[in-house]
């Protein structure tokens, strides 16, 4: 369940500043936003867009995926601000 998940990220941001706003879209499984340092499953207009099966979003915050590698293997597509994608890069390291 995304709303698991979106706990799991919530965890993560405590302490850490994300600056930006950022969507994990899992499709029919609904979606997580990142905006004003929480995690939610409130779907909202955001600067950067992740679109992710929810299995590999799993993968990818448990270092499991590589965000590049998934990318090259199409298994995420990011549209909007990639600088803000980056972010996350150092916010799950």
């Amino acid at each position: 369940m995304l709303q698991d998940i979106a706990d799991g990220i919530q965890k993560g941001l405590n302490g850490k500043d994300f600056d930006g706003s950022l969507k994990f879209d899992c499709g029919e499984d609904g979606v997580i936003v990142l905006a004003d340092n929480t995690a939610t499953t409130h779907d909202r207009d955001t600067d950067c867009t992740i679109r992710i099966s929810r299995e590999n979003l799993t993968k990818l915050l448990t270092g499991k995926l590589n965000p590049m590698t998934g990318v090259a293997l199409g298994k995420l597509k990011i549209s909007g601000n990639m600088g803000v994608a980056m972010k996350l890069g150092q916010l799950l390291g």
